[in-house]
């Protein structure tokens, strides 16, 4: 009789389960994709990178909030729609001296077009004077700040949401990983 059950329990359960994913199933096909009502961003990038090469992947957090949004149905413009803010104050402070202008090259030519689009780039103080920079060691689209940690409290006083990009190091390819 406990065998019985057993098996017809058995069997409510697999029923149950292939009912639960085709429920789900159809309910993924016909799910819509939802867009809120989005206000223009207000947002300031916390970078506080470990490795100058990670400058790359982390200005890649920026294109994934201006590209969306300057996109349908949002269709902002960033200049105009957008303001946004990169602080600046960990190792990849080197990426924006003139003198590693060939060495990071393309961050700079990226961060050069960001800055072009209204995104404005800060660097702490306290850590060019860690690096021994001054402020016309830095390329032209840098706006110098006293403290990065005083300049996020400022802007999130003014209701700035933050973004601290983390970047992780792949260590094998997306496709071996798939």
């Amino acid at each position: 009789m406990k065998r019985a059950m057993s098996i017809r329990s058995g069997w409510r359960q697999a029923a149950l389960a292939c009912l639960l994913c085709f429920a789900s199933t159809t309910v993924w096909a016909q799910a819509k994709v939802i867009t809120p009502d989005y206000q223009p961003p207000k947002v300031v990038y916390d970078f506080y990178l470990d490795d100058p090469q990670k400058i790359n992947a982390a200005i890649f957090w920026i294109r994934s909030l201006i590209n969306p949004l300057q996109a349908a149905p949002y269709n902002m413009d960033p200049t105009l729609d957008m303001d946004i803010v990169v602080i600046i104050h960990g190792t990849e402070i080197v990426t924006v001296a003139k003198k590693n202008e060939d060495k990071y090259a393309d961050a700079v030519a990226r961060m050069r077009y960001y800055a072009n689009l209204g995104v404005d780039f800060h660097v702490c103080g306290l850590a060019a004077e860690d690096y021994d920079y001054d402020r016309e060691d830095f390329q032209d689209f840098i706006t110098l700040v006293p403290s990065a940690f005083t300049d996020l409290v400022h802007y999130q006083q003014q209701g700035y949401a933050v973004i601290k990009p983390e970047v992780f190091v792949r260590t094998e390819s997306i496709e071996s990983m798939r």
